[in-house]
């Protein structure tokens, strides 16, 4: 299993925060079950965007080579 990136800890940590402090300010719940179900949905939220950002891909040898300059071509005459 892959670790996760910066950028995947980093998008699904700001979702949890802020899911769940607009969760809990929109629906004014002052019960401690109602706390614990958006603390649970924002949590569930966080990791469903922590697993969908894009991973960095294996550089494949095309992606290598596009830095590399070409050999140039002249015409030839007929």
């Amino acid at each position: 299993m892959p670790r996760p990136t910066a950028a995947q800890l980093a998008y699904g940590s700001c979702t949890v925060i802020f899911s769940t402090l607009a969760m809990l300010l929109l629906s004014q719940t002052s019960s401690g079950l109602g706390v614990a179900v958006i603390a649970l949905a924002a949590l569930a939220l966080g990791l469903l965007v922590a697993m969908t950002v894009p991973l960095p891909g294996p550089r494949t040898v095309e992606a290598a080579a596009e830095g590399a300059p070409e050999k140039e071509r002249v015409p030839t005459a007929l």
